[in-house]
């Protein structure tokens, strides 16, 4: 029963990363006629809205004790910080550049979930994360065109993988006992109130004067990016194990770059085919890794 409940869950992180690859371009084409401030905050009331909508047609149990405390921890992670942060780093930086954080993400998330879940990988899983890590890290760089000297952008990024890497271990952990879908509509209401006032806040001059194209965006990062996604993510890594299903996010910067390359016509060679492929295999060996080590014969 282990080897379907796994690849079960890494099939359902499949399909939450497919909708995540989507957010990193879909963010630079929004901050071209909106401020990053309503972009970051102003998805999160969007999702929170329809979370809300869900838990009470559905008639949730409220979340008891140390949830609440929990929830606003996936709520500053997820819903706060990855997205404000990402945001603003991308107002002054490419989609493809910012697909670096998203090859980071998966190491992060694996390091926090040995610590908070007290999983024990084996060896070989780490040295295959490692490697997928510089592979995915070493295609996102090529694409972009390198870093360069280090800015205020790339501290925003790296920040931004902290705190999603603690938001999606803890969301990953809550989902077993909330429910997958439970857990992130909980985290959206939780941060709702402080999100309402900086999107308030954002619309000080008004609304933004954005195209069709923006306002789509726009939409996708609230309804998707923000909500749907989650389902299927966080139902992955409840499944899990977390440490593996989270390497599943190995594959999102390939997926990223390429739709920035086709939305956005950011630059694509030979590298996307050759970095992809090495970034897939190194992510479907690490999932194939057991959690737990050999037997002592």
């Amino acid at each position: 029963m282990i080897p379907v409940r796994t690849s079960s869950g890494v099939w359902w992180g499949l399909l939450g990363v497919v909708a995540f690859s989507f957010t990193v371009p879909l963010t630079r084409v929004a901050v071209e006629g909106m401020s990053p401030l309503f972009i970051g905050a102003g998805r999160a009331v969007v999702a929170a809205l329809l979370a809300a909508l869900a838990l009470g047609l559905t008639k949730q149990r409220f979340p008891r004790g140390r949830q609440w405390f929990r929830l606003a921890v996936v709520a500053g992670g997820i819903v706060a910080g990855f997205p404000l942060l990402t945001t603003f780093a991308l107002t002054s930086t490419s989609a493809s550049h910012g697909a670096v954080v998203i090859a980071l993400l998966p190491a992060a998330t694996a390091t926090v979930a040995v610590i908070r879940g007290r999983e024990r990988p084996r060896p070989l899983f780490w040295v295959l994360t490692a490697v997928g890590v510089l592979a995915a890290l070493v295609f996102a760089l090529l694409q972009s065109g390198g870093f360069g000297s280090l800015h205020w952008a790339d501290l925003l990024l790296l920040l931004a993988v902290l705190a999603a890497a603690i938001g999606y271990a803890e969301g990953g952990l809550l989902a077993r006992e909330l429910g997958a879908w439970q857990t992130i509509s909980w985290a959206l209401v939780v941060a709702s109130p402080v999100m309402i006032v900086l999107t308030l806040v954002s619309l000080g001059s008004g609304l933004p004067a954005a195209s069709p194209v923006q306002w789509l965006s726009f939409a996708y990062l609230g309804v998707v990016s923000m909500f749907l996604g989650f389902f299927a993510w966080y139902h992955g890594l409840a499944i899990g194990p977390m440490a593996q299903v989270s390497q599943i996010q190995l594959v999102q910067p390939v997926m990223s770059i390429a739709w920035a390359g086709l939305l956005l016509g950011e630059s694509m060679t030979w590298t996307t085919v050759v970095g992809g492929l090495a970034v897939i295999l190194c992510a479907g060996a690490a999932v194939r890794v057991r959690l737990n080590p050999p037997s002592k014969s």
